[in-house]
Parts: C-alpha cells; sequence; structure tokens
C-alpha cells in the first residue's frame, strides 16, 4: 500500500523512536571513505547527523556492523540489536541532502501494526526507512539466509511504502561512485540542499 507525504497522517502511536545512521561500510566504488567527504564545512555524516539532531529524536552512528560483510542489512542487525527503542529510522551516511522534516513525516506515518515502512522510488525501496523491534527476527533469518537485499527484506516484512512529492526526491540522492560525488558537488554548488550559514564550497575527489 502506497502513501504520499503530502497526505496527513495520524501521529505515531508508538513515540519510541531512534535514529541510526549507518557508517560502516567499505566505500569501495567511490575509494575512500565517503563518510568525510565535504560538502561546505561539514562532512557526509556531519550533513546527516546535523539533520538527525534537527529531528528532535535520539540518533546515533553504527560505525562498526556485528556482522561485516553484508551491506546495509550488516548496520540493520546491529542497530535492533542493541537498540532499546520500539522502531529504528535507519540513515544512510552519504545522504548529504536528507532533511529533518522528512524524518519528521517518515515517522509520522507509523502506524502500531506496522513492522515496516519504507521510502520508494522508481520502484525501488531505499533509505530513509523505518524497522520496528519485532522486524529482528526477519533480519536475522535473512542473514542466516545469506539474503542481504533491503528490497528483499521489505517484500518479506510486508513492508507500507511512501512516495515522495517531485520536489522532495532531490533529498533521496545518496553517492556511492565518483560521477555521483561530481552531481553532489554541483547540485550543493548551485544551492540545492544548503541550508542558512552553510559554506558554498565542496572538497574535489583527488
Amino acid at each position: 500500500m502506497k502513501q504520499n507525504l503530502k497526505t496527513p497522517g495520524r501521529t505515531a502511536a508508538n513515540r519510541s523512536v531512534e535514529i541510526s545512521i549507518l557508517a560502516g561500510g567499505l566505500s569501495s566504488r567511490i575509494g575512500r571513505n565517503k563518510a568525510l567527504l565535504r560538502l561546505g564545512r561539514r562532512t557526509l555524516l556531519e550533513h546527516v547527523r546535523t539533520s538527525a539532531r534537527d529531528s528532535g529524536w535520539p540518533h546515533r552512528v553504527i560505525r562498526r556492523d556485528l556482522v561485516p560483510g553484508c551491506g546495509p542489512m550488516g548496520g540493520v542487525y546491529t542497530a535492533l540489536t542493541t537498540s532499546d527503542a520500539d522502531a529504528v529510522l535507519f540513515l544512510s551516511c552519504d545522504m548529504p541532502f536528507v532533511s529533518s522534516a522528512l524524518m519528521k513525516a517518515l515517522i509520522s506515518r507509523l502506524r502500531p501494526r506496522m513492522k515496516a515502512l519504507f521510502i520508494k522510488e522508481n520502484g525501488r525501496v531505499g533509505f530513509p526507512f523505518l524497522l520496528r523491534q519485532t522486524a529482528l527476527p526477519v533480519v536475522e533469518r535473512q542473514l542466516a539466509r545469506g539474503q542481504f537485499s533491503l528490497q528483499k527484506l521489505a517484500r518479506v516484512l510486508r513492508a507500507q511504502t511512501i512516495c515522495l512529492p517531485p520536489g522532495q526526491t532531490h533529498e533521496l540522492f545518496n553517492i556511492n561512485t565518483p560521477a555521483d560525488w561530481e552531481m553532489a558537488r554541483e547540485r550543493w554548488l548551485s544551492g540545492q540542499g544548503r541550508k542558512a550559514g552553510d559554506v558554498c564550497c565542496a572538497q574535489p575527489l583527488s
């Protein structure tokens, strides 16, 4: 079932939510630790942390996965296993344009019977997404089976999905390759995604 963030929703029944920023990846396609790349005065990770902090929800960074080599699923497992929150909102450290407003909107649409709520774009789910603690056994089974895909996890959980309005989809942009980084720098230098007080400069890869 798809929802749209333009549609008002009820406040989440359970307010025990934590934000986990996954930063344990190898950054192999970009050739260096992308969390430390700088847009303006902040690294990519600092941009995401700032938005998480501005959301008002507790947040933390997952830098080392309990089960390494499993892509984002390793971070998902680590966050759920070590969290006391009823639900966890997952962010990737390479999404510098994601806003606190989007985080709040997603959390506000979590319903008591939902195990999972994902953003969906171009037919695929991805970050940011919400999982309840009740999803942990499913995550464990997927890891045991060698199924590391977020797409498959969402299907197994029968996740609800949300589509963003066109003016908001730029917030989902993430950086995996040198080409992605150049595009992010161009967006940053053009002013897209910058907030008041941000400096208009971006670090080149070389």
